[in-house]
């Protein structure tokens, strides 16, 4: 039993799909399931694995399951057994407590472009449990080796796939840092920077304004990227743009702790 629980709890991480693992934390009066069992619950609120507990408890728990992939937190999901009415929709008698707790895959780096920057914001990101991938042309292993992709014959950008979970950081170096851009703004990533002197992301928001791009839409663009650290060199700027990264993944403030007490 618990061989088959890790078995599938390895293949969804390696899978890197999110899932939940549901698990009967309290109990009392008669309920069928007992404290330790484990359900384990995929991204479309089926599950694949485990029981903790019957039409009493399933939907409550599948319910609390998707809200917590969503906003990846955990949450101890109260179920009354013995309450037709305000209860879970069954009289089985009893009550239960389940802890529901999120399992999410790796957010993506894409980096575009290349030099110090991208090198050390590479660096960081997998530091802090990114997926890198960077898109460039002359990307090499040896540059790189903590990516888990290199794309470096993409002239189109037909190969960046942005996906949810997806961040963006285009490092200018060349004259197409424009479309990539645009192509970065098509998906649904909750961050795309722009790293470039001012008269540089100037001349690539007129390009995107003039392509239709809609001002709102050209707000996405965090440009220039980074928090004000006051950074100056590569090694600075990539940790300010990692440090804003986190706050957008995490739903930070982005201020200093000591404002915050």
């Amino acid at each position: 039993m618990f061989n088959e629980y890790f078995e599938k709890l390895a293949e969804f991480n390696a899978a890197e799909v999110p899932f939940a693992v549901a698990t009967v934390i309290k109990i009392t009066g008669s309920v069928s399931a007992k404290p330790g069992a484990k359900s384990i619950i995929d991204s479309k609120g089926q599950t694949v694995f485990g029981w903790v507990g019957g039409g009493c408890a399933e939907e409550a728990v599948r319910e609390a399951s998707l809200e917590s992939m969503r906003d990846g937190q955990t949450r101890i999901v109260p179920l009354d057994l013995d309450d037709e009415i305000l209860g879970v929709g069954m009289p089985c008698g009893g009550t239960m407590e389940v802890y529901v707790e999120p399992y999410m895959p790796r957010p993506e780096l894409m980096i575009v472009g290349h030099g110090r920057i991208a090198e050390v914001l590479a660096q960081l990101a997998h530091t802090v449990h990114f997926s890198i991938t960077v898109n460039d042309s002359v990307a090499t292993r040896e540059t790189y080796p903590m990516a888990e992709r290199l794309i470096t014959s993409d002239l189109d950008f037909s190969k960046m796939e942005i996906g949810p979970q997806t961040y963006v950081v285009v490092v200018t170096q060349h004259k197409g840092d424009q479309h990539s851009i645009k192509k970065a703004l098509k998906g649904n990533g909750p961050y795309i920077g722009l790293v470039a002197s001012t008269k540089r992301a100037k001349l690539v928001f007129k390009y995107l304004r003039d392509e239709g791009v809609a001002p709102e839409e050209l707000k996405r663009v965090h440009s220039p990227a980074g928090l004000d650290f006051a950074g100056t060199t590569p090694e600075e700027i990539a940790l300010s743009i990692v440090g804003e990264m986190v706050t957008v993944r995490r739903g930070g403030s982005g201020k200093s702790m000591m404002e915050l007490k």
